[in-house]
């Protein structure tokens, strides 16, 4: 190995390389197998480098060179035409003179030449970087000549000039003169646009959006994408706005992207593009209409970033992805669980109101509701509550104020001070006056006032809104609720959004053991061992002054919140840290009104650098200033940890990011690291194991995790031991209980269904025997049984639950219908596999009950499974034979079930199957292709461009004139039916086996590019849910 220099590599290993290799260290090399998923693209690079050199070799400079090139080049093509002649086909050989086509033009209507489109400098097959350096074309001279032979131009840029217009002006207009199309995505961002130019694109003919959102959407990207239907499209990316100094002379950088050489970039760009076109924060601009508003938006932006007023009727207010997932769940809430009290907990600056506005607007329009009680405590949250309100509704006479003097005429849509309010006599309010009422800031539902009034109404809905349900008086508001949350916001889209600030994470290991401690489950470490441990010496202090002075820009300006284990640990650390220079004040609970308010105003005024608390306090500590957390207690709860971290996410000027420092040390082997990770980053349990291990690569813009050495080793030894719960400690804790029910025994322990059934011989009837709590005979199936039970943990709709706890009642088969039929042949292939056909109800049926506990233990199973339903999945169709609910989850074997298939034997393999005699297409759909790394070649192959636009890629087999590509075209025609099942990894997990599909629904062909594969783009019937939407869409 000596002639191979030690560092990183991604070669193919051939058999040189391999001999190369042989004498060498094992524990030296790394190795990897190929990917299924992108081997072609491996393989194809190694075979390109083969060609070229052959095709080089061949040539010459004498005039049978490339006659000899030719001929190569032919043979190449026979031998792929004999090995995969589904490839290519003997007129795929290069024709006689060798020659290259480079236009085609239009038949002219008027005498003269021919004439031929201009072409750029660089070839349209390759790629290119352009700096504006001698030599080279100009930027601008090349975008001119490139726009002479596009179809379609899509233009993405912050800053748009007039004099960078007038270079281009003339190319514009023949585009449009020509049928062509110029799409144009800007922004008010600092106020650098010129509305001239942006009105004289409008008056050529292009279509603008704009970004007024200039706090939210900072558009900082520019780039050009020159679309031709010949498939030599091209595309600009780099630093040049439409200005004058950037197309011409400035030191600007452009890569020039050719579809022949980067055809994924160039597809991510277009589906990039088109998902930002089709987002509602980029508005359609006609200068007719919105120029005051867009002259006003700059002004402001010059003047720095505001919020400016919006006619509510020009308002169409859409929620985010996850204030939708947010009012799915809420949906959920009460459709499937019949709770119509519910409380909804989201950091501050993330619209609270609005989604409490939308939910009423849902509810109204359903006709379910309608007087309106919203519940404040400031006359400043009343009215920004009630604006929002008519906004959402697009109705400006709705709702009355009731605060300040300001007293209901009508009395059916009140936006009230809990004050105001109780200055009423409340034996003259009817308690169900109000359909609705909302709770905001639900945390102080505690106070007496807020108590005599929640008390006295008895209201159709109630809904609380709150960003800490936690009081530090030990309080917990969620008795309101029947001791729930109903729906808790993700933060990872809201960063996304950047609707909070981005957060900067440091992991820092403190060097304190605490696996020794005392720990009760559900309440965690004794609080005063802990105290003891971190108040004992100082060495943990000098660890977190250092790594404040290592992380902290300045610590003397940052303002910064510590969150401690006690009152004891909160004045401690404050001391500590004023003698160290930084100053700093405990606020807990001991402390007084006085000294809270003083505290906090010196924060602000950075007189005092760290407040330290132990518990959360209500919006009187919501300082959106705040730029650095400090965690120094251990904290398990993922509410409690977000809920400290939003104290500093909230967005402020002149703030970068929120700085997290975390100080980490080894913990009980019942604490879990990965819920605090998991809310962090939205991963699934085993996924954040892979976050911790390669450094979390996939984070909001502007985000970053960072664990030094010794905390990913305690973390991810925690992750993995949590990841492996021991059927040992189960039955032991199992021992304890006096034979519950599945749901109480989950309750009691904390233990997670998945940790229940997850391994061999594990389930629930298995820990009842081995605790002792059942005596029963296993029956002849009982270990398959309990093994498939641990795989049917994904089944989610209403119908199918209600036939599962159905399942050990008798059935008579005159009165099954052939959708209870298919119902039992999607449980028959669940419980028995897909290699024993369906025969019928009753044969599998007396299968499953010759195993009497596994048939209990299924009804038992399926109360907990509707127990946990977060999303209401509606059926296709009530009476049909197909028993599907849109948005639902199902295996492969349950999906084709559920088609009438009774047979699955010869289906493995495959995502499309059609089922004719459903006359059906079903498409089955895994959007992360590879498990190992990010594949661009193949992650966008299938992907939802907007919640009812689905992009999907067809076998690579499918061309546009075969029977199945007509078949999928013209479906609507051929009286077929297409349908989507997508989930987002194939990744199995253990014996719970691969992860279950979501039913999106049918959906309708749209249009098409290629063939061998075709790529289709598909309107779905019922848009996505938030959650699949996002983890679908390509930005």
């Amino acid at each position: 190995m000596g002639d191979l220099t030690p560092g990183v590599y991604e070669h193919l290993l051939t058999e040189a390389l391999s001999g190369r290799l042989a004498g060498a260290d094992p524990q030296l090399v790394s190795l990897s197998e190929l990917d299924p998923v992108d081997a072609h693209e491996t393989l194809t690079r190694h075979i390109t480098v083969l060609t070229s050199r052959a095709l080089r070799s061949a040539g010459g400079s004498d005039r049978a060179a490339v006659s000899r090139q030719v001929a190569l080049a032919n043979d190449m093509v026979k031998a792929i035409t004999a090995l995969a002649p589904e490839a290519a086909a003997p007129e795929d050989a290069v024709a006689e003179p060798p020659r290259t086509l480079l236009a085609i033009a239009k038949a002219s209507r008027t005498p003269g030449p021919t004439t031929f489109p201009q072409r750029p400098e660089v070839p349209l097959s390759t790629s290119a970087l352009l700096v504006n350096g001698r030599g080279q074309p100009r930027i601008g001279y090349e975008v001119t000549r490139e726009m002479a032979s596009v179809d379609r131009v899509d233009l993405l840029c912050a800053f748009i000039k007039w004099q960078g217009l007038r270079v281009i002006e003339k190319q514009v207009s023949e585009l449009r003169e020509r049928g062509g199309r110029l799409r144009v995505i800007t922004t008010t961002y600092m106020g650098a646009i010129d509305q001239r130019a942006l009105d004289r694109l409008v008056e050529l003919g292009a279509e603008v959006k704009v970004s007024y959102e200039t706090r939210t959407t900072r558009l900082h990207a520019k780039a050009w994408l020159f679309r031709r239907a010949t498939g030599l499209s091209t595309a600009y990316v780099g630093s040049s706005n439409l200005s004058r100094t950037a197309l011409t002379d400035g030191l600007e950088w452009n890569v020039r992207l050719s579809n022949v050489e980067q055809a994924h970039l160039l597809t991510t760009f277009a589906e990039t593009f088109d998902s930002y076109w089709l987002d509602p924060s980029f508005e359609t601009y006609e200068p007719h209409r919105d120029g005051d508003r867009l002259r006003e938006a700059l002004a402001a932006e010059r003047g720095g970033p505001s919020d400016l007023p919006i006619e509510i009727t020009t308002l169409d207010v859409r929620p985010f992805g996850y204030q939708r997932e947010i009012l799915e769940g809420l949906d959920a809430e009460r459709t499937v669980h019949n709770r119509w009290r519910n409380l909804v907990v989201m950091a501050t600056g993330t619209g609270k109101t609005v989604v409490s506005a939308l939910d009423y607007r849902r509810l109204r329009e359903s006709g379910m509701v309608d007087r309106l009680l919203f519940v404040a405590h400031r006359e400043e949250l009343l009215t920004q509550s009630l604006s929002t309100f008519r906004h959402v509704l697009r109705q400006g006479d709705f709702g009355e104020l009731f605060v300040g003097g300001q007293r209901p005429r009508e009395w059916r849509h009140v936006f009230g001070s809990v004050q105001s309010l109780n200055q009423l006599d409340l034996d003259e309010l009817d308690p169900t006056h109000f359909d609705v009422v909302v709770v905001d800031e639900f945390h102080h539902a505690e106070a007496a006032t807020y108590r005599r009034l929640l008390e006295h109404l008895k209201p159709s809905v109630l809904l609380g809104l709150t960003a800490t349900p936690e009081r530090t008086d030990g309080a917990d508001v969620r008795t309101w609720f029947d001791g729930r949350t109903a729906v808790e916001l993700r933060l990872w889209e809201a960063l996304e959004q950047s609707l909070l600030a981005p957060f900067q994470y440091f992991g820092v290991h403190d060097d304190v053991a605490l696996d020794q401690l005392r720990w009760k489950r559900g309440r965690g470490y004794d609080t005063t061992e802990l105290t003891n441990v971190y108040t004992g010496d100082d060495h943990r202090v000098r660890l977190v002054l250092q790594a404040v002075k290592d992380k902290v820009e300045d610590p003397g300006r940052m303002r910064a919140l510590g969150f401690c284990v006690s009152v004891q640990h909160a004045q401690y650390m404050a001391d500590r840290f004023t003698r160290a220079g930084i100053p700093s004040r405990a606020v807990t609970s001991a402390s007084t009104r006085e000294e809270r308010a003083a505290a906090l105003a010196a924060l602000r005024d950075r007189t005092v650098n760290v407040l330290f608390t132990v518990d959360l306090f209500n919006e009187g500590l919501d300082i959106p200033t705040v730029d650095t957390v400090l965690f120094l207690r251990p904290t398990e709860s993922a509410t409690v940890f977000l809920q400290q971290l939003g104290r500093g996410l909230r967005l402020a000027e002149d703030k970068a990011c929120l700085t997290v420092l975390d100080f980490i040390g080894a913990q009980h082997k019942e604490f879990r690291f990965d819920l605090r990770f998991r809310a962090l980053t939205g991963s699934s349990r085993r996924g954040v194991q892979r976050d911790v291990e390669q450094g979390f690569p996939t984070l909001p813009a502007g985000c970053h995790i960072e664990l030094d050495r010794v905390a990913q080793r305690i973390v991810l030894d925690n992750i993995k031991q949590s990841l492996s719960v021991s059927w040992k400690g189960l039955v032991s804790e199992a021992k304890r209980e006096q034979s519950p029910s599945l749901a109480d025994f989950l309750a009691e322990t904390g233990v997670e269904l998945e940790d229940l059934y997850r391994g061999n011989g594990r389930s629930w009837l298995d820990l009842k025997r081995a605790a002792g709590w059942a005596d029963d005979a296993p029956g002849p199936d009982d270990a398959a049984l309990g093994a498939a039970l641990g795989r049917m943990l994904h089944v989610d709709d209403l119908e199918r639950l209600r036939f599962l706890r159905s399942v050990i009642r008798p059935h008579a088969a005159a009165q099954a219908s052939a959708r209870l039929r298919r119902m039992a042949a999607m449980l028959h292939f669940s419980l028995f596999g897909s290699r024993t056909p369906f025969s019928s109800i009753e044969e599998s049926l007396a299968r499953l009950l010759a195993n009497r506990g596994r048939g209990e233990e299924v009804v038992e199973l399926s109360d907990v499974l509707q127990e946990r339903i977060h999303r209401v999945a509606r059926p296709l169709t009530e009476a049909g034979d197909r028993p599907l609910h849109v948005h639902a989850r199902y295996s492969r074997d349950e999906a084709l079930a559920a088609f009438g298939l009774a047979d699955l034997n010869g289906t493995w393999g495959s995502g499309v199957r059609w089922v004719p005699g459903d006359r059906a297409d079903v498409f089955f759909v895994t959007l992360q292709k590879s498990e190992a790394h990010f594949s661009p070649t193949t992650m966008y192959a299938d992907h939802a461009i907007t919640p009812t636009l689905f992009q999907w890629e067809s076998q690579n087999a499918t061309a546009e004139r075969s029977a199945t590509g007509q078949r999928y075209i013209n479906h609507w025609e051929m009286g077929t039916s297409v349908h989507l099942f997508v989930r987002k990894s194939k990744m199995a997990d253990g014996t719970l086996g691969t992860p279950s599909y979501l039913y999106a629904g049918p959906m309708t062909y749209v249009s098409h590019t290629g063939e061998r594969p075709m790529r289709i783009l598909w309107q779905l019937d019922h848009a996505l849910p938030a959650d699949v939407f996002h983890a679908a869409k390509v930005a």
